[in-house]
């Protein structure tokens, strides 16, 4: 077991240094399965890898994390929550790049609203128009309504089927309304390695 940071410590309590080696194990085993999947089938392009990834990530983040939290269920899928925070992973590219250049698909949907909804504050306050805007969750479950959901930890992750998981990281990061750009609170490397 490696240190973790003081964040981390502050977050996760005594479980941060057991969760810093799990979480980093499971992400492995998720792109075995996925390596596995598209040798399975033996296609040309990537469609098999890639969406084995997505699937994989959730059920091994729930296998390994088992013991230290509650599984929900999520859109057809479980996510953890570990010490009143989601254990979120996101596959953010490809290529062995910091996490700060993550951007996601779209600004709308499931994990752009559980990023606001549930990530921290806005180091900017949006601009109020006086406009009254509903800004309910349109995909959120009432599940995730809950008071003991206290935040969110995204899990951040490059990987690709020729080299595997290059960096992993856990932190937090805001999701300004229309943007798909993520911005960083909080990004600690869960793999030695890498700053």
């Amino acid at each position: 077991m490696g240190s973790v940071s003081q964040w981390a410590n502050d977050t996760f309590g005594e479980l941060a240094c057991e969760l810093a080696d799990i979480i980093p194990a499971c992400l492995v085993r998720t792109h075995d399965r996925a390596r596995d999947c598209h040798e399975a089938v033996r296609t040309q392009t990537l469609e098999a890898y890639g969406n084995g990834l997505y699937a994989a990530q959730f059920e091994e983040l729930a296998q390994g994390l088992a013991p230290y939290g509650e599984q929900l269920r999520l859109r057809g899928r479980t996510v953890m929550l570990v010490k009143g925070r989601l254990l979120y992973p996101l596959c953010y590219d490809k290529r062995d790049v910091p996490v700060t250049t993550a951007r996601l698909r779209n600004s709308y949907g499931l994990r752009a609203e559980l990023i606001r909804e549930y990530g921290p504050t806005p180091m900017q306050p949006e601009l109020d128009l006086g406009l009254d805007e509903p800004r309910e969750s349109r995909t959120i479950p009432e599940l995730l309504r809950r008071a003991d959901v206290e935040g969110l930890v995204l899990l951040p992750y490059a990987c690709s089927m020729e080299r595997g998981v290059m960096r992993a990281e856990w932190g937090t990061a805001e999701l300004p309304h229309g943007s798909r750009d993520l911005i960083w609170h909080r990004h600690d490397p869960l793999l030695p390695n890498h700053s």
